[in-house]
This record gives C-alpha cells, structure tokens and sequence, in this order.
C-alpha cells in the first residue's frame, strides 16, 4: 500500500529559513512543499488555492503574529500546525498559547548559524512535519469541564499511593493542563516529564499553575522532598529521577545521557518510580510521538503501580500510550476526561462527584 504524500505549506518571513526548511521537508519522499508564504496575508491566499495538508507557521512575522493568524485559522480553517518559535521567554509564552490554540507541535527556531542547526536537526523537522499531518485534529478532551465537579471535603488519603508520575510528549502540554485543573489541592506529590525545551519550562510550569489549584514548579534544585499538593515539573534538558531516603521521597536532577532520544525522560522517571515506590505508584502516560515511558511503565506495573495509558480517540499522538498498551504495561486505558476522576478515586477515601458519591 502506498503512502500518502503529504503537502505542506511554509509560513516564514525569512527568505533563508523558508529556503532551508523547503529543502529540509522536500528531501522526505513522503512530504511535498506546495508553497511558500511571507506573512500570514500571503498565506491566507495559498491556504485557499494550495489547500496544503500541514503548515509550518512563523510566531514572529510583520503584519499579523503567528498567534493571532493560528487563532483565525483554528476558527475559519482547522489545519494541523508546527509553530516555529524563537528560543527565548516571549517564544516559549508564545508557543504555549499557540498549542492550547491548537498547534500541533513546535519547533525551535535559531538565531544564529542557522543553517548548521537546521541540517543537525533535519530528521527531527521532518518527523514533527510528517506527525502533524496525521495527528487526531480533534481529540476528546475536557475543556468544558467544570473544576468543581470534583469535591474530596471530609475525605482521606488512601494510604496506599505515596505520588503520582505523568508522562507526556506531543500535545502533552495541554492534556496536562487538563488533567490537573481539576484535581484537589491536597494532592499526593506529583512529578511531571513533557518533552519541551529548557527555556519553555518556566512557562509552561507557570501556566500549570494559573490552572490548578496544587503548587506547581520546576524542580530547581538537585535534591527536593516531595510534598503533598505540589507537582514537579522535569527542567527540559535534564531528567528527573525520584529516591527514596527512609521514608521520605525526593526528586532529583540527572544528567545522563538521554533515552529514546529524550532528555528528559518518561522512562527515566518511571524506572525510578518503580524501585522507590513499587506498588505506591500511579502512573499515566498521555499523548505523545514515539515510545518514551512504555518501557518505565512496564516496570512500575510489574512492581504492582497502577499504570494509566491515555486512549486513542483523545491523544492528538497516540504513540507513547499505544507502546505502552502494546508491552501490556497499562493496568487502565482511558479518555482524557476520565483519567483526573479515576486518580482521584484511587487516592481519597471518598469522592463526591456530580453530587455523587463514591466509596
């Protein structure tokens, strides 16, 4: 069966990044550049002629920013996007509001020796462009959700569960922002691996936080007690490991090599999780490309943890839950709407939940 070839826009102001990422994506047999767009005027027009599969879109671009022409196209003309962004803080805000939007994914623009950054991550461009086109536009997810809709008043700890771990790459920003705003704020400790750069995880911690009603942060130190109703965010480009000393647990910075091509790890975390915690542990594995965290989660299940693999229908990738369902490493498969509940559930005494409770 032959493959379908993809045909893909490019949205840059720069004539030499446009000209770089054309020959980038044209050299997969699998990818066809139609055209190339200035500015997002110019792309409006190419959109309704060209009619591409996926876009490649500039955030910093003269006459209208990438944000405000992806919040038009998301409105008028849902199309799959890899954003382009700058490596500095206004990039890294940018591109956080560009995938709540509904971007796809992102892709880190340089701002100097561009060409030598771009041919050492050419395969990386290539399979983020090829992933959107076939990403799930339109996962189920919970953004109507009520935050109140989960009560635990007069409710205890189940002993049982000592933290929570989430893994999560593509479209993991977002689900985890999702998965988190509605828990309650007296949370087991939860640490938290996402694919993302360094400079974007401030950010990203920062928008976790407005979101819920826990204490998030990004794990700054090299050694940090793990404290119920706080989350830790892995440092992009570090991993992060969990020990436990007595019977405290603590999250530790680990800079080893990377694993599965990723730094920081899902599988990382989770293999550490599975020798400090064994049967204490909750793990959930959410949207993402590749096999990241399959493997760390088959060990935590084989110590007894209880493994959650996020479904397809609500993955905008399904690929690092899928690895996992396919090890037979999740204990549970479900939608993103449901996963918050079922942790809650595990972990207090008794829920209240849409003026039900459960025991």
């Amino acid at each position: 069966m032959l493959k379908k070839v993809h045909k893909v826009l490019i949205v840059d102001d720069s004539a030499l990044f446009r000209t770089l990422l054309s020959e980038i994506i044209s050299s997969d047999p699998y990818l066809e550049v139609v055209g190339l767009a200035i500015d997002p005027y110019d792309a409006r027009e190419k959109i309704k002629k060209l009619n591409p599969d996926v876009i490649t879109l500039d955030i910093q671009m003269p006459k209208m920013d990438g944000v405000q022409f992806l919040r038009n196209l998301m409105r008028l003309h849902p199309l799959p996007v890899v954003m382009i962004s700058t490596l500095t803080q206004h990039g890294a805000e940018a591109t956080l509001e560009a995938l709540e939007i509904g971007a796809i994914d992102y892709f880190p623009k340089p701002t100097d020796n561009i060409a030598e950054y771009m041919a050492n991550y050419s395969q990386l461009v290539i399979e983020k462009v090829k992933m959107a086109a076939t990403a799930n536009m339109n996962p189920k997810t919970r953004k109507n959700l009520s935050i109140n809709e989960i009560s635990v008043a007069g409710s205890q700890l189940n002993s049982h569960f000592d933290l929570i771990a989430i893994g999560a790459s593509t479209g993991g920003t977002e689900a985890i922002r999702h998965l988190l705003e509605v828990l309650p704020a007296t949370m087991p400790p939860i640490v938290i691996t996402q694919h993302i750069k360094s400079v974007f995880s401030k950010s990203f911690a920062e928008r976790l936080h407005r979101a819920s009603k826990l204490q998030v942060e990004v794990l700054s130190s090299d050694k940090a007690p793990l404290i119920n109703g706080r989350v830790y965010v892995a440092p992009g480009d570090t991993h992060m490991i969990v020990v436990k000393k007595g019977t405290r647990y603590y999250a530790q910075r680990c800079d080893s090599d990377p694993v599965q091509r990723h730094k920081p790890s899902v599988d990382v975390l989770f293999s550490s999780i599975a020798k400090a915690a064994g049967s204490k542990g909750l793990a959930v594995l959410l949207t993402g490309m590749g096999k990241d965290g399959a493997k760390g989660m088959q060990e935590m299940a084989e110590k007894g943890a209880v493994t959650v693999a996020q479904d397809e229908n609500s993955s905008v990738v399904w690929g690092m839950p899928k690895a996992a369902i396919e090890l037979e490493a999740a204990t549970c498969i479900l939608a993103l709407d449901k996963i918050s509940n079922f942790i809650v559930k595990k972990v207090y005494s008794k829920v209240t939940l849409k003026n039900k409770v459960l025991e």
